[in-house]
């Protein structure tokens, strides 16, 4: 059924929404500006969408809180939420082939990966949280016989949601989805590289039954809409997931204001670490070529950092090597494409400077490195693999965020940590080893808010997703997401 004929045909008939949700209404742009979003495996233009400014947030962020102060959605009992949300998630499902090409169009992801994993992970994240919701229990404090001291979580209030464009449906889920279930209001800004998922999320949220001004979707620039959110006096708590220079930029804006909570998940420099007593060596390098190049390596959590012992260093390359060739890229809309497009020329001149670089610095190019060409577009790059990166170089460093593997040897399982620690970064990590020992001491050791062993990047909506250092603070995923959401009240009894 999902050939490239019928990608294509339904690529075709496909509208977009190019007008903000503000209080269950599209609104333009008060000034009248756009900007362009595009279509990178192509480079052909997909509508010109409504640039909001301060204006157009300051009317979502009073719809917020005036859907907050007045709505039913805060008040309504934990069950009738649940309602609402897990009807939003068979909404997601029953427009599943929509919201994945419109995912596949905005950014350059294969469809098939949209379809199979994005919608049906979004789907399940909102289940998940609306199923969570009539079996949270609060706390009574252990207090003297003539005192009853409880301890409630309530929502925060109003919401900024700002979500990076390579999983734009996926990080719009797990931001709205704790967030609403906690009884606040949202207002979501996605990546201007990607708004169309995000903005049907907002059109099928009031076709779910979630009252007009909940959910408020803004596009825009970073610079503007962005900015203008984490300025605001009247946003309780902004959430935001990207770059980890964007990061502290909230951070700056929270103290400029009000002191809004800000909650981080930014950049990493994730590292893998493979051990010459791993038995299975071609599961490892299957994994690690996964690590690097699925979704063309924009992840923020990618093993970009491989650390292979010395004694199986040059076997084990080889065998990442030959991995790498199952992930190259192509059209997004052949079911075929283990890869699709960057998501834009700016990032893929990024990338192809920093493979430039890592040459210059003297890494061993030893596959891929060049852009190819589809339909027009040269926002295609080869799975690259780099040998003999040094520590201290930018490519051992810096976050490239494309298909782009620095690998080094180690000689002993101290150098190995002291290697992997060796970053500003602290999102995930990987290690392998069939040593049990070893695996506990050296998982232990890690300083990453995952670490997964014997396997790649783990993930689960049931577990907690996020980093340290400069990959921020705060978890996305499981009941600790609450924490972000709500905060806790006090009520003290004195009885008599």
């Amino acid at each position: 059924m999902f050939d490239l004929n019928y990608w294509q045909q339904r690529a075709q008939r496909q509208t977009f929404i190019d007008t903000a949700l503000i209080g269950g209404r599209a609104v333009q742009s008060s000034t009248g500006a756009t900007f362009t979003a595009i279509n990178p495996a192509t480079n052909q233009e997909l509508a010109q969408v409504a640039a909001c400014g301060e204006r157009e947030v300051d009317l979502a962020v009073r719809s917020a809180r005036q859907a907050f102060d007045q709505g039913p959605w805060a008040r309504m009992a934990p069950g009738e939420r649940k309602k609402i949300l897990l009807k939003l998630a068979e909404l997601l499902l029953v427009h599943r082939e929509e919201l994945a090409l419109l995912d596949s169009l905005n950014m350059g992801k294969p469809v098939m990966d949209a379809y199979n994993i994005d919608v049906p992970g979004a789907a399940g994240v909102f289940a998940w949280y609306g199923e969570a919701l009539d079996k949270l229990y609060d706390q009574v404090a252990p207090t003297a016989a003539n005192t009853l001291a409880t301890i409630t979580r309530e929502p925060l209030g109003v919401t900024a949601a700002v979500v990076p464009w390579n999983f734009p449906l996926d990080m719009a889920a797990w931001k709205l989805a704790p967030a609403l279930a906690a009884g606040n209001s949202v207002v979501l800004k996605p990546a201007e590289q990607s708004p169309f998922s995000a903005l049907r999320l907002g059109q099928l949220a009031l076709e779910a039954g979630i009252p007009e001004g909940v959910l408020n979707v803004v596009p825009g620039l970073g610079e503007q809409a962005g900015k203008a959110l984490g300025l605001h006096p009247d946003v309780d708590c902004l959430v935001f997931t990207g770059s980890t220079q964007v990061g502290k930029y909230f951070m700056q804006y929270s103290a400029q204001s009000n002191l809004k909570q800000v909650w981080l998940e930014c950049g990493g420099k994730s590292p893998n670490l493979v051990f010459a007593d791993c038995q299975n060596l071609d599961l490892a390098a299957e994994k690690a070529a996964f690590g690097i190049f699925f979704n063309q390596g924009e992840v923020c959590s990618a093993n970009s950092r491989l650390y292979v012992q010395r004694a199986i260093h040059d076997e084990f390359v080889e065998r990442v090597i030959a991995k790498a060739q199952a992930w190259l890229p192509g059209d997004p809309l052949n079911p075929a494409s283990a890869a699709g497009a960057i998501v834009d020329s700016e990032q893929t001149a990024r990338i192809m400077r920093a493979i430039g670089q890592a040459q210059e610095e003297g890494a061993q190019l030893r596959c891929g490195g060049q852009q190819l060409t589809f339909n027009g577009s040269s926002n295609f790059i080869q799975p690259t693999v780099f040998t003999e990166v040094k520590p201290g170089s930018k490519l051992a460093r810096e976050e490239i965020f494309g298909p782009v593997l620095a690998v080094t040897a180690f000689d002993d399982e101290v150098q190995a940590v002291a290697l992997a620690n060796d970053s500003v970064y602290g999102l995930a990590a990987s290690v392998w080893s069939d040593d049990l020992n070893r695996a506990h001491r050296v998982a232990r050791a890690l300083k990453a808010g995952t670490v997964s062993v014997n396997t790649m990047d783990a993930l689960d909506v049931s577990v907690p997703f996020g980093g340290g250092k400069q990959s921020g603070f705060g978890r996305d995923l499981s009941l600790h997401s609450f924490d972000k959401y709500t905060h806790l009240k006090t009520t003290w009894f004195q009885l008599r």
